[in-house]
């Protein structure tokens, strides 16, 4: 199935894997790309030479396409979109919208530039900063997420911009595929259901934890870093609600110092990033250090398999997922369904399958 999105991207499958921190890393990004879609390496969690040796690590598994999402607001993020030049890295992915300066520098160094937005203004306006597409996520979406759905927010931003689109938030298979493009869209990008793989680092434990939720079992909440996310419910989650401001600033602090020793990050590129979120999203001093805290609690759970104190993102597409398959056999699976779906629709002019 060839389209925009395959073209620009010089993949297969027009399947995008997105960056999720802890979860995306060198060995789901190549499992991805192997098999024909574009993994995406999340680095930002990852310092500096950690993404280097990452970028390697990719390399060294395949030879296909594939992108790295960073953080426009990282101090060095020029030295790290300048890193991934030169390591041949084909698309540039941001959480955060980069700057007209920043889609500029990574243009001259030949990276495709796919910042993702979750409102049609912002679609717009990094498409006049000259981004070549954007990832579309909807409020079913894991994550940090907005409020419109996916089935109202995708035809919006197809209607409005003439760049690559790439639909998110509640795919997980090829019908989802389908009406996707049906909208307009060029491809589709999922997280939860490339979290749920075999190839992907998450612990099995909480894989299983995943796969029993329902489509109810999400919520969209504000405590984790002040920008909503929607995540699985559970004890930390109704934890955060019910403690006070003072009891939660300083849980805070205490998981934001544990993640900068775990890290090596300096003190003072926290201190950086802590004030561009602020700027970028309005935050308050107190939301800033909720912040930081982010990581230390996604780590715990993802990674150490302590879901009962971590947080969970998800979308809410967790409660249709029931397996666990490879990275290769979800992507074939979607392609032939997806074609499946195709061949089996009504002929407009006949009435007749």
């Amino acid at each position: 199935m060839r389209t925009r999105a395959t073209e620009l991207f010089g993949v297969e499958h027009p399947i995008v894997q997105t960056g999720m921190g802890y979860v995306s890393d060198a060995r789901l990004t190549a499992a991805t790309a192997a098999a024909g879609g574009l993994g995406i390496l999340s680095a930002g969690l990852l310092s500096y030479a950690e993404l280097s040796a990452a970028i390697d690590a990719v390399r060294e598994r395949t030879d296909r396409p594939f992108g790295v999402n960073v953080r426009a607001d990282q101090p060095d993020v020029v030295q790290r979109i300048d890193l991934m030049a030169r390591k041949g890295v084909k698309v540039a992915s941001f959480a955060l919208a980069p700057k007209p300066e920043l889609i500029a520098r990574c243009k001259d160094a030949g990276l495709v530039v796919v910042p993702s937005i979750g409102a049609r203004r912002h679609a717009e306006k990094v498409a006049a900063w000259g981004a070549d597409a954007v990832i579309v996520q909807g409020g079913e979406g894991g994550g940090h997420t907005g409020g419109v759905p996916t089935s109202l927010l995708l035809p919006q931003v197809c209607d409005a911009v003439d760049i690559v689109v790439i639909g998110a938030g509640g795919f997980f298979d090829g019908r989802g595929l389908v009406s996707a493009l049906a909208y307009g869209a060029d491809g589709i990008a999922m997280g939860t259901r490339f979290l749920l793989t075999k190839d992907s680092p998450v612990a099995q434990a909480v894989k299983e934890v995943y796969l029993g939720k329902t489509v109810d079992d999400t919520v969209l909440t504000t405590q984790i870093d002040g920008v909503p996310q929607r995540v699985l419910r559970g004890r930390t989650i109704e934890a955060l609600e019910r403690t006070s401001g003072p009891g939660r600033l300083l849980r805070a602090a205490r998981n934001a110092v544990a993640f900068r020793k775990m890290s090596g990050t300096p003190y003072l590129d926290m201190v950086r990033e802590g004030l561009a979120m602020r700027k970028a999203h309005g935050l308050s001093w107190s939301q800033v250090v909720m912040a930081a805290n982010a990581p230390m609690l996604y780590r715990t759970a993802l990674l150490e398999g302590r879901h009962d104190v971590g947080v969970m993102a998800t979308g809410q597409v967790v409660g249709l997922i029931d397996d666990l398959p490879s990275s290769a056999e979800l992507i074939d699976r979607i392609m032939t369904q997806a074609t499946e779906v195709l061949r089996n629709l009504p002929d407009t002019h006949t009435g007749e399958a």
